[in-house]
């Protein structure tokens, strides 16, 4: 009987102390992405589509993409197969860099539209590239014991060609409409084409 006690009492005990967060839910929100808009630099609250978009880092050791390997392009969902990758999109995400807590941390991307030209055999057609360059800094917050921390980011400046070397720019200017970025839901920056 004393057994029986005791087995019932360590159940109990092992019970109230395990948490239901031991699994963290798909639903939980987790380090979110920049969230990008188009749209048109004539009509500035119509959204308008890029096409034939392709986004990627712009970084040394980062491929430039194209139909047989296009993974160095940016992900349209975290775990998903599908590429930003000479779609026509008026949105996209951008991941961020996880840095050092409160320290400026610089990202490049590549936006290049009409993507397909760059991909067709003429060599006299060609696609337009145009670089931004994001400043931020980025902050740790707990969201629990399963799923962890993650990072929330607050914007300092975008820069459209930062090396002031391109000529012909399709982007004709970029705001930023919030500049914390704690959720996917809320559109961050708005580019004007």
């Amino acid at each position: 009987m004393k057994k029986i006690k005791f087995l019932f009492l360590s159940a109990l005990i092992a019970f109230i102390n395990c948490e239901r967060d031991d699994i963290c839910a798909e639903s939980t929100s987790t380090t979110p992405r920049l969230s990008v808009e188009f749209y048109d630099a004539t009509e500035q609250d119509e959204l308008k589509s890029v096409t034939r978009l392709t986004v990627y880092g712009d970084s040394p050791g980062i491929p430039i993409p194209d139909d047989t390997d296009n993974s160095s392009a940016i992900l349209v969902e975290p775990l998903e197969p599908e590429r930003v990758y000479n779609n026509n999109s008026n949105a996209v995400k951008l991941p961020l860099l996880i840095g050092n807590e409160n320290e400026t941390i610089t990202t490049r991307f590549v936006f290049e539209k009409d993507t397909n030209l760059r991909l067709n055999d003429n060599v006299d057609d060609n696609s337009n590239i145009d670089i931004i360059e994001i400043s931020y800094t980025n902050e740790f917050q707990y969201v629990s014991r399963a799923c962890g921390y993650k990072s929330v980011f607050s914007i300092i400046d975008i820069n459209l060609n930062p090396d002031n070397n391109d000529d012909d720019l399709w982007i004709s200017n970029i705001e930023i409409s919030e500049t914390l970025v704690d959720d996917e839901n809320t559109v961050h920056v708005r580019i004007l084409h």
